[in-house]
């Protein structure tokens, strides 16, 4: 784990550098993430104008599922945008040739390439209205539920990243699968709401087919209203282990599959 801490930080210090030369793109970046955001709150605030309760969830209650579901998603954002590219281009002409020319595995490179701090955007709004939450009496604050909300987190980075690592690796066989990745991964936009608003299509998409609703909706779901620990907090832990062996050993067998543009 030291190697590969050291090596990553060694990536790192190179992003910013490279960050450094070009700031304006980093603050268009982070500015049009915090506007997303914010457009997405005042959507919120606007529905409730008109409708006090929506399925019988109120502006608090959804406002913390909403804040919730950005951490994971801004995590994932945060460490593995990169993922993005294997769809769309490093297949197509080549540059993943470079991933199996160093001795460090291909996917800790696709991690260590970029990291997209734009992603703060996501995080700051998602831990201010977890914050916010917590202010109103919205959620209860305990050592246990403390920990529970951590578990949670990472879980919901990881079914975030094993997703769009799924679909970026059918690239090997594509040649470009960035379409079917952009569409599977615009379906996170459904679960920062409650499921339930959904017709019963959405709602098993959503949750068994691309399982975004157990990186944001489920858990957030056992934090508000004390639902059943074993439904919410590990079946997000299952989905999340089985997604990443799902997506990861894609991944391996793309990667064995693999022939250079040139070839």
């Amino acid at each position: 784990m030291r190697y590969y801490f050291k090596i990553y930080r060694l990536f790192f210090k190179q992003y910013l550098k490279s960050l450094m030369q070009s700031k304006l793109d980093f603050f268009i970046g982070l500015f049009g993430c915090l506007f997303v955001q914010a457009s997405g709150i005042l959507f919120l605030y606007l529905v409730f104008e008109q409708i006090p309760l929506l399925d019988g969830w109120s502006i608090k209650e959804l406002a913390f599922i909403y804040g919730f579901s950005q951490i994971p998603k801004g995590i994932d954002h945060l460490f593995a945008d990169y993922i993005w590219l294997l769809s769309s281009q490093m297949v197509t002409n080549g540059e993943f040739d470079r991933y199996l020319l160093r001795p460090i595995p291909p996917f800790f490179q696709l991690l260590c390439d970029r990291v997209q701090l734009d992603a703060v955007g996501e995080l700051l709004v998602g831990g201010l209205l977890v914050y916010i939450s917590v202010s109103n009496g919205t959620i209860r604050v305990t050592f246990i539920g403390s920990i529970l909300f951590v578990m949670a987190i990472l879980a919901g980075a990881v079914i975030y990243t094993s997703v769009k690592l799924f679909f970026a690796a059918l690239a090997f066989w594509m040649t470009n699968s960035f379409p079917v990745l952009q569409l599977g991964y615009e379906i996170s936009n459904f679960t920062k709401y409650p499921t339930s608003i959904y017709p019963k299509g959405i709602q098993f998409v959503s949750a068994f087919i691309v399982p975004f609703a157990f990186a944001s909706f489920y858990p957030a779901e056992y934090f508000v209203r004390n639902e059943s620990f074993i439904t919410t907090i590990i079946a997000e832990v299952c989905v999340a282990l089985i997604a990443w062996v799902i997506a990861f050993s894609v991944f391996k067998k793309g990667v064995s599959v693999y022939k250079s543009a040139g070839s």
